[in-house]
């Protein structure tokens, strides 16, 4: 009836599994009690989790990564706790434990951390950028939400139900075959991958359809914003590097499970380079796929805050479309001891340095921007400033990684240089983009004060945290090493361990900022819609914007068009005279539907219950089936309502609360 399942399955092996189980199932049951309690469920299913606005599934994503973050980061504290204090004893947590940390916390950092930011910020800004009413198409976009939250749920319950993987985030062969991780651990990873994977392909579709066909009249390539030209150069990345990794988490599991030799040895003679070799295909381009968002966001942060243009603003185009083009190429040298060739090693070996001359030509065009601009010390240019410094110390330490001799590849100098690169590379810049935008997606402005406390927190705990790492790897501490037994490397495991602690209470600072925030979102309250005297053509709208986002489609001559209207006191101009009717997306459960069906479908096929499997797949299959039965083209707005919520924004441009979102 349950399969595999037993009441072993539950987490009785070890006090601290049994903890983050009871928080999990604990912090569960308190949100549905407080939902309950305030009475808001059918507001929550019909304002947001049935929504395809573009804004609101951009808010839901950064929801996701926020609270999958607060988990990564605990599971780093443990893991870090765990090395600074197991010289003697052997520490708390046994091998096998600290394993299934280890794993869960690179894969929800990168997966469920960094892809729903990058997706989340995607949604709430770049069709308001581009002057569109809506992505191209919203039920996918919507899907891809919930792919992604169902790959969340079901690295969340593997706390609850059995363990996780514990063949690292990479899940290479023969470590994650069935001989030797017979268990599901496994299983949850293959399918949290593939489903969050899912959904990353169908938003980045999405949004390079957006991109190419959506644009306000007038607006050329040459014309967009820099996050837009991130954002469609993070979508092409996408739906050409993800296809490999589906590939090669389905493969793997046909390996495991129907006895394939894709990637183990047998008749067949699979190989498990195959597997790293698709494996990586798309894990370098997923690096840039994580970064190329931020530096379209420090881009943004750099010209508001400097009060002039970008300098450089083709060259910096350029160089986002170099380094896109170069991700593809770098792949290799994470694995120069395969034999692959003196050749092929040099090639791969020369690509990784050349990538670093386009992101040197982005870091010094920001720097030129801000030499000749009057720079404001914004939380979010804070964040910006404190990337470019530590983001120079990981790109410098890479270049020893195209050495091919070099002794540092499997050392904690590797993790160091790893997480030097996306900390202050990809999540400094999702931070910076949330202060930039928070006001644009809610209407007020986050406090000031907490935001730098939270920004001083997570530089010091990075540094902290980060730099005994380099020093530990010159010593030849290998990654991933539970516990250290030589004991010159403890005092650097007590810093690193320290400085995990500050970053949480960086991600601390951050809640009690949006609590404050809450609190005195009067006094916070955007004045005019723009409280940053921005360029960009989304703080041409109210800040939120109604559900549309433009009542008229703009028309744009050139850069910075929304700077440009400002210039000819345009910006505030009495709306016209005329409106016409816009058509909106309209609610849809079917994507909710759909997530869900998923989840249960790949618990079932985790736990092999059949029935449930069946069940899960009809689901499944009866949400599509109704979606393409569904020839509804959406919500009508009549032109005297849009009239009505454009004359309140006229007459008060504080809020514009009227307006429905």
């Amino acid at each position: 009836m349950l399969g595999k399942l037993t009441i072993d399955d539950l987490p009785f092996y070890s006090g601290i599994a049994m903890a983050g189980a009871l928080t999990v199932v604990c912090a569960a049951l308190g949100a549905v009690a407080l939902i309950t309690w305030l009475g808001r469920w059918r507001y929550l299913w019909s304002e947001w989790l049935t929504s395809l606005d573009h804004k609101k599934i951009g808010i839901m994503y950064v929801a996701l990564a926020l609270i999958m973050l607060v988990r990564g980061v605990i599971d780093a504290l443990i893991i870090r706790t765990q090395q600074a204090f197991a010289f003697e004893p052997h520490g708390y947590l046994p091998p096998d434990h600290f394993d299934q940390i280890f794993t869960s916390h690179a894969t929800i950092m990168m997966f469920f951390v960094a892809m729903p930011f990058v997706l989340g910020l995607l949604n709430i800004v770049v069709p308001q950028q581009i002057g569109a009413r809506r992505v191209a198409f919203p039920f996918m976009n919507a899907v891809g939400l919930w792919l992604t939250a169902s790959g969340a749920a079901l690295v969340m319950i593997s706390l609850v139900i059995g363990k996780f993987s514990t063949a690292y985030w990479t899940a290479y062969p023969p470590q994650s075959g069935i001989q030797f991780n017979p268990g599901v651990g496994v299983d949850y990873w293959i399918w949290a991958v593939l489903l969050s994977s899912v959904g990353a392909m169908l938003t980045g579709i999405s949004f390079l359809v957006t991109i190419v066909k959506r644009r306000a009249p007038g607006m050329q390539l040459m014309m967009m914003p820099l996050f837009t030209w991130a954002a469609l150069c993070t979508s092409i990345l996408i739906i050409f590097a993800y296809p490999a990794l589906i590939v090669a988490a389905a493969l793997l599991g046909l390996d495991r499970h129907l006895g394939m030799h894709f990637f183990t040895g047998g008749e067949s003679g699979g190989n498990v380079e195959n597997y790293v070799s698709l494996f990586w295909i798309w894990g370098h381009p997923h690096v840039y796929i994580l970064i190329l968002p931020a530096f379209g966001i420090y881009s943004e942060v750099v010209a508001t805050f400097s009060g002039r243009r970008l300098s450089g603003y083709t060259a910096l185009i350029y160089s986002t479309v170099a380094i896109t083009a170069l991700s593809f190429v770098v792949w290799l040298h994470h694995f120069f001891t395969i034999g692959s060739g003196a050749d092929v090693n040099a090639f791969f070996g020369s690509a990784a340095p050349l990538i670093a001359v386009p992101t040197i030509v982005t870091i010094v065009a920001w720097l030129l921007t801000m030499y000749r601009g009057r720079v404001q010390f914004s939380v979010s240019m804070l964040f910006t400033i404190g990337f470019i410094v530590t983001f120079l110390v990981g790109g410098i330490s890479g270049f020893l990684f195209a050495v091919a001799p070099s002794n540092i590849h499997d050392t904690t100098f590797r993790v160091a240089h790893f997480h030097n690169l996306l900390i202050p590379g990809a999540l400094f810049g999702y931070f910076a983009g949330c202060q930039y935008w928070f006001p644009k997606a809610f209407g007020f402005r986050l406090d000031e004060k907490w935001g730098r406390r939270a920004f001083w927190y997570w530089i010091v705990g990075f540094c902290l945290a980060f730099m005994p790492l380099y020093v530990l790897g010159l010593m030849g501490m290998p990654q991933r090493l539970n516990r250290a037994a030589v004991a010159d490397w403890q005092p650097y495991l007590i810093v690193a361990q320290f400085g995990v602690l500050l970053i949480l209470c960086g991600i601390a600072c951050l809640a009690i900022q949006i609590a404050v925030s809450i609190r005195n979102r009067t006094a916070l309250a955007v004045s005019g819609g723009d409280p940053w005297n921005a360029r960009t053509l989304e703080w041409a709208t109210a800040s939120p914007p109604a559900a549309y986002n433009f009542a008229v489609v703009p028309q744009v001559h050139g850069i910075d068009p929304w700077w440009a209207m400002k210039q000819v006191e345009t910006a505030n101009r009495r709306p016209p005279a005329r409106f016409h009717d816009i058509v909106i997306p309209g609610n849809s459960g079917i994507g909710i539907l759909l997530g869900a069906m998923s989840f249960v479908f790949a618990f079932a096929m985790i736990w092999h219950i059949w029935w449930l499997a069946a069940l899960g797949g009809l689901g499944m299959f009866a949400a599509v089936l109704s979606q393409t039965f569904n020839d509804h083209d959406g919500d009508r707005i009549p032109a005297s309502e849009v009239e009505a919520i454009e004359s309140r924004r006229a007459a008060s441009p504080a809020l514009a609360v009227g307006a429905p979102t």
